[in-house]
């Protein structure tokens, strides 16, 4: 059976790898990748996408606004509304959240396993015909999904500043630099060093979408804005402006987070200077 897949999400990063991941899948057609979930209503009439992957966090209006917008959309009509899969970088919440009439939660980054086996659900539920009745399901459940992922707390770190301990989120890192024993965290404005490994928060902070791309540097996945390459050597540029060096060791890792769709060239020469 082929499934014809939305994709919305406010990141650009996101929408590549999403679309790359289901490009690799068979019987899978991607007939639409949105930024803005504002133009998701129009998009889902004109397209009539069998499933959309929905980014849960993104601003003005939010997965759960848009699912309401649907529910009110689709409501007398005959034809059947798409299936809904939620994309989250809070894996907390997907655990919580699942059973709510959402075909599925997948936490970011998203892996081609994970959404084989979204698909896989995605099939069974259209051979059943209930789309109409889990978008119902999952309208009715809104406030209890809104009251999770409002519970739901950003990791953060407490550091020192001028006699005050500041909190900061880990959604307003840059990247992290190690310095010994300690880290800087750096800002778009400034930089904050405190006590911590590199090794350490490499594997704390994964899940709060940070890359490992050299021995001394983590970058913040959604951070990145573009490739900077020659001659063998790599470096990432954020958004913020600042440019950090990639490890030979760790372009295998930075592949995976550029997208591919918006700079082709410089990811073929850092896949073939890789080898």
């Amino acid at each position: 059976m082929n499934v014809r897949v939305l994709i919305v999400d406010d990141e650009q990063l996101a929408l590549g790898r999403l679309s790359r991941l289901l490009e690799q899948l068979q019987d899978v057609e991607v007939v639409g990748a949105l930024a803005e979930a504002n133009k998701a209503v129009a998009a889902i009439n004109r397209l009539h996408p069998d499933l959309v992957l929905l980014d849960v966090e993104m601003p003005q209006l939010d997965g759960f606004d848009l699912v309401d917008a649907l529910a009110r959309e689709s409501a007398g009509k005959e034809t059947s509304p798409p299936l809904i899969a939620f994309v989250t970088a809070y894996p907390q919440f997907a655990l919580e959240a699942f059973d709510t009439g959402a075909i599925d939660f997948l936490c970011k980054p998203v892996r081609l396993v994970r959404l084989e086996k979204t698909l896989e659900r995605t099939r069974r539920a259209l051979s059943a015909r209930d789309a109409t009745k889990r978008l119902e399901e999952l309208r009715a459940n809104l406030t209890e999904l809104r009251e999770a992922t409002a519970h739901v707390e950003e990791r953060h770190f407490w550091v020192r500043s001028r006699g005050d301990l500041l909190r900061i989120t880990t959604g307003n890192v840059q990247w992290i630099e190690a310095q010994g024993a300690y880290v800087y965290l750096h800002l778009i404005e400034r930089s904050y060093l405190v006590r911590n490994t590199i090794g350490s928060l490499a594997d704390q902070l994964a899940e709060e979408g940070f890359v490992r791309v050299h021995k001394s540097a983590l970058v913040k996945r959604s951070k990145v804005r573009r490739v900077r390459g020659g001659a063998g050597r790599f470096s990432l540029l954020l958004e913020g402006g600042a440019e950090v060096p990639v490890g030979r060791k760790y372009r295998n890792a930075v592949q995976d987070i550029v997208d591919l769709d918006a700079s082709p060239a410089a990811a073929d020469k850092l896949h073939c200077s890789s080898h």
